[in-house]
């Protein structure tokens, strides 16, 4: 057991970081493994692939990494944070426009590029670093009036938004934007340039609905069910009333053989099947304790950039989970975007590990100087110390 005067880099990591937090991490992770378990079966049979595991084989060797990445990326100071997402962003902005040009179109989109044998998803490790950016940006902003940060953060997003409209990805370009909106509200933004930004919003969907037609027909069927083919979504939801409250069972759900992205986007239906509402209802609990948790943590810290980093990535989680689950009951039109740590996926689950260790590092607790000072001492210096006080 590690003793809190021990001095070791690995000591003052665990006394610092937030343990409940990490916690929280490594059981979405577990659930992820046993939902994929539940769920993937049946799509390895639809494609043909002889082994029935063969996705839950993946999702574990993908794990590796990924906890590489989350407890490597925690040991992180605030500056070291700014220069690997500055390194991160740049690489993968690079990749996201060579998607464009390399990338196989897969349902109408390039959004991927085959790496070594490896699909890469570069918008998915882009997300969190351009998020950090951003908030540094904010933050300089906040305490150096004199700087043009607003107008460099409002470039930033330009030059993300620009290649996902191409690709195009309106889940994530909608994602990017409501936590920029975020972060620009936080520092202190005028009430002009909101209504602008809802404007603007409001403008992009509209011209999005009659511009791409893809976006207006998932539009369609959302608003009117009898406009198109509902079956993805009939199918999630015909597995919420199947599982009832308790599940049907591990391994004992039917309308999951039938249902398309199961393993992925729609795993919180082939939750609900097996496992019943019970299950969803504490997964939506473990995604509100990670948030409110991460959110509480930003609120305490003294440093702008500390503070708008940590929200801007939490609010970037909990806003990919609650996007993903509002598509599985309907309550908004269908995205294809991961629901964390719980959907199978090599890029998604280690780029959410990198924007988690990042939270990690930003909330935990760093002594100050006076603090080091007094542990480093001898315990009777201490005590003399305290007594002469």
């Amino acid at each position: 057991m590690m003793s809190r005067a021990d001095r070791t880099v690995l000591s003052e990591w665990w006394w610092t970081v937030d343990r409940l937090l990490l916690g929280a991490l490594f059981v979405l992770m577990t659930m992820g493994i046993v939902l994929c378990l539940a769920a993937s079966p049946p799509v390895a049979a639809r494609l043909g692939i002889p082994d029935p595991f063969h996705f839950v084989q993946r999702q574990v060797l993908f794990l590796v990494p990924a906890t590489a990445v989350l407890i490597g990326t925690s040991f992180l100071s605030p500056r070291s944070i700014r220069r690997v997402c500055m390194a991160v962003f740049l690489v993968f902005l690079a990749l996201l426009f060579a998607t464009l040009v390399f990338g196989p179109e897969v349902k109408g989109a390039r959004r991927w590029l085959m790496i070594a044998g490896i699909t890469v998803q570069p918008s998915e490790f882009l997300k969190p670093a351009f998020v950090v950016l951003a908030a540094w940006l904010f933050a300089e902003s906040s305490k150096r009036p004199e700087m043009p940060a607003q107008l460099l953060a409002m470039g930033l997003l330009g030059i993300v938004v620009l290649p996902l409209i191409m690709q195009p990805d309106f889940g994530q370009t909608m994602l990017v934007i409501l936590v920029w909106g975020a972060l620009f509200f936080l520092a202190g933004l005028r009430w002009i340039w909101m209504v602008g930004l809802v404007g603007l919003g409001i403008g992009g969907i509209v011209t999005a609905y009659n511009v791409v037609p893809h976006v207006r027909k998932r539009i369609d069927r959302f608003l009117d069910p009898d406009s198109g083919d509902t079956y993805q979504i009939d199918t999630a939801l015909e597995s919420f009333r199947h599982g009832g409250w308790f599940g049907q069972g591990p391994g004992e759900g039917t309308v999951k053989r039938i249902l398309p992205d199961g393993h992925t986007d729609f795993v919180f239906a082939v939750a609900a099947e097996e496992f019943g509402i019970i299950l969803c209802l504490i997964l939506l609990g473990l995604f509100a304790f990670i948030i409110v948790r991460s959110l509480t943590r930003a609120l305490d810290e003294q440093d702008p950039f500390a503070r708008f980093a940590a929200t801007g990535l939490a609010l970037l989680f909990g806003l990919q989970a609650s996007i993903n689950m509002m598509v599985n009951v309907h309550l908004i039109p269908a995205k294809g975007m991961t629901l964390p740590f719980i959907s199978y996926g090599g890029s998604s689950l280690i780029s959410l590990a990198f924007g988690m260790g990042m939270l990690l590092a930003l909330s935990r607790r760093r002594p100050g100087a006076a603090a080091l000072a007094a542990l480093s001492e001898p315990p009777m210096d201490r005590r003399a110390a305290s007594g002469a006080a």
